[in-house]
């Protein structure tokens, strides 16, 4: 009997960070939707968690990074079973760079400076506006679990 064929989860970094006292996200369409993500993308093979969010955060913003601790571990998996990301949010310092007006990412329009309070009124994606806040206001202990949170694409 043959073992039944398997697809693993994606891993998905991102960085949680400030500029200027606001939270940098990136503005990302997919088709008609329009929605934020932090700054991050999947890990290569090869890759560490670290390099990659200092590649992504690079490419989709301009900027350089150091990377913290991580801060938020979160699963996207879509009840179609079309797909499964295992998101790791790290605090990141912007080290230097400059904000770019067209990011190297396609699907990135603009990246954006968002208040921490305001956060909420985002479509964020993962939807974790309340968790972010949390870290950002020192009220979390280590590495925070979402579990699984989704967002049905439109």
């Amino acid at each position: 009997m043959a073992a039944v064929a398997t697809r693993g989860p994606r891993v998905r970094v991102a960085a949680l960070m400030l500029l200027e006292g606001k939270v940098v996200t990136v503005r990302h369409r997919a088709g008609s939707s329009v929605y934020h993500l932090l700054p991050g993308g999947g890990v290569d093979y090869r890759e560490t968690l670290a390099q990659a969010l200092i590649r992504e955060v690079k490419e989709e913003t301009g900027l350089e990074v150091t990377v913290g601790a991580p801060a938020l571990l979160s699963d996207t998996i879509d009840p179609s079973g079309s797909r499964h990301v295992v998101n790791v949010t790290f605090l990141a310092n912007v080290t230097g760079g400059t904000v770019v007006d067209s990011p190297d990412d396609d699907r990135v329009e603009a990246v954006d400076l968002v208040d921490p309070d305001r956060l909420s009124d985002l479509d964020l994606r993962p939807p974790m506006a309340s968790a972010v806040v949390r870290v950002l206001n020192g009220d979390n202990v280590g590495l925070e679990y979402l579990g699984p949170l989704f967002t049905e694409a439109t």
